[in-house]
């Protein structure tokens, strides 16, 4: 996978990498985090890549648990653990100020701290002279790499499938990995290429697209995906949702500047609203695919849904196979929950290979 030889900007060599920082064993940090869907990084840490996730810490307060050992900081680091990672969000991305001490007792523990908020760990004057008194890192992942370029919408070599959402939080990141291990198992040249900052922390590359500049997020989705061999296969992990009242344009900026040749169509039955916006309804899924293909025939004009991916993590096994049978019948595509796997998700692999 290189740069192409048409293409001035050498994209492949940019892309913001963890291979400098710590990529674990971790203690995961959960703040007094009360919603599940907030600490999304820390289980999908616990849940792609067990092996480098020693334990948890929790504040007072907390109710919410990956389900692995609670340990101090220190306990931590005779585990093994020599990073402190923030495992949820709070809104707007900022570090609170009760959260202070705590990152504290980390660098003292011997821990460096790795953050994917908004917020960064080295703007935060106790953090950083701390960090630098007892030798340790502050890692933030959710800074762009530097120069990114405008895009050039040409067409590149390679094939590209993107996740796209009804809406936020629902399973792009989880089928996007889901399908790249499973195409990775049937022998294709295959690439997981993170937009997050728990894709990031997962892969240890990729670019956090809801961190650049909104005139160049589909230059940085370019770089991201750059020239490859014809049969060599680039799975993105999709952000937010084009039906999105606040993350449409992160949304429409990667679907333009990935030019996907093929994307998935995701969605969480019995969800109806846009999380925290109780007066916009979620698209159907019909109108999600019909909205993905119009926008994103800017760049490829020969973009086509494959299959659709259901977050049934909420229904019973049997309510699942019902749904997706009928979804599937009702859609005439490929219906699948990946994290459930079997005959169905075997299907919607078959069409992500065409």
């Amino acid at each position: 996978m290189g740069g192409g030889a048409t293409d001035p900007v050498d994209r492949s060599a940019q892309l913001a990498t963890l291979e400098t920082a710590p990529l674990g064993p971790y203690l995961l940090f959960l703040g007094d985090t009360v919603e599940q869907g907030y600490a999304k990084t820390a289980f999908g840490l616990c849940d792609w890549a067990p092996d480098r996730c020693i334990g948890e810490l929790a504040l007072p307060g907390a109710t919410v648990s990956t389900g692995i050992p609670r340990l101090s900081c220190r306990e931590a680091y005779a585990k093994g653990a020599r990073a402190l990672l923030i495992g949820v969000a709070t809104p707007g991305g900022a570090i609170p100020q009760h959260w202070i001490a705590p990152l504290l007792d980390a660098l003292k523990a011997g821990l460096d701290i790795v953050s994917g908020m908004h917020a960064r760990l080295t703007d935060i004057p106790q953090l950083a002279a701390s960090a630098e008194m007892l030798g340790r890192r502050l890692v933030d992942v959710r800074v762009p790499p530097a120069k990114i370029p405008i895009a050039t919408g040409r067409k590149r070599s390679g094939k590209r499938l993107l996740t796209v959402g009804t809406d936020c939080a629902l399973g792009k990141k989880y089928t996007a990995l889901s399908v790249a291990r499973a195409l990775e198992g049937r022998g294709v040249d295959v690439t997981f290429r993170a937009t997050g900052q728990t894709g990031i922390m997962i892969a240890g590359a990729g670019i956090p697209i809801d961190a650049v500049v909104s005139d160049f997020i589909a230059g940085a989705a370019e770089m991201l995906t750059p020239d490859a061999s014809p049969d060599h296969l680039d799975v993105i992990e999709g952000q937010g949702s084009l039906f999105h009242p606040a993350y449409a344009a992160v949304s429409l900026g990667l679907l333009h500047g990935s030019q996907p040749d093929m994307f998935i169509a995701c969605h969480e039955p019995g969800r109806t609203h846009v999380l925290g916006y109780p007066d916009f309804a979620l698209p159907s899924l019909e109108e999600l695919i019909s909205e993905t293909v119009a926008l994103g025939k800017l760049t490829n004009p020969a973009l086509l849904c494959v299959g659709v991916s259901l977050n049934t993590s909420g229904m019973s096994d049997q309510a699942a196979r019902q749904l997706i049978a009928a979804e599937s019948d009702r859609l005439g595509l490929p219906v699948a929950d990946p994290v459930r796997g079997g005959r169905t998700f075997e299907q919607l692999l078959d069409g992500c290979q065409g």
